[in-house]
């Protein structure tokens, strides 16, 4: 089976943190195809730069050698994010665009995603955890 990881996922992952619910854990190492999307990976790097998240440098060497591929962003996956609704979470629109990029993603490729997050099944993306 294919599926996308989304950040804190990934993360929970490489740190062997218990947070990752035994749901995704296992579904994670019984993936054919574990990959992360490249927008998930930009979003890892920027709150690493920026002093959000405290990662050793070598965070991507330690994800590749865990089994995990980059699923690139393609003209589809683009073409399908700029024409993704608006859910309203919380009472506003949502409009992270990471995460909007791996809804598009998903959605296009017809994988799940390991994720917690509730916004992702707003755009009819399904999640596992």
């Amino acid at each position: 089976m294919r599926l996308l990881l989304d950040a804190h996922a990934l993360l929970w992952w490489l740190g062997d943190n218990r947070r990752l619910s035994r749901e995704a854990a296992r579904a994670i190492s019984g993936a054919d195809e574990p990959l992360v999307g490249a927008g998930t990976l930009v979003e890892i790097a920027v709150k690493r730069s920026l002093g959000k998240l405290t990662l050793d440098a070598s965070w991507p060497d330690e994800m590749v050698a865990d089994g995990f591929g980059v699923l690139a962003v393609s003209l589809a996956h683009v073409s399908r994010l700029q024409d993704l609704p608006f859910p309203r979470l919380a009472g506003k629109p949502h409009r992270d665009p990471f995460d909007r990029l791996l809804a598009a993603q998903a959605l296009i490729e017809k994988i799940p995603v390991v994720s917690r997050d509730s916004a992702l099944t707003a755009y009819g993306v399904t999640t596992i955890w």
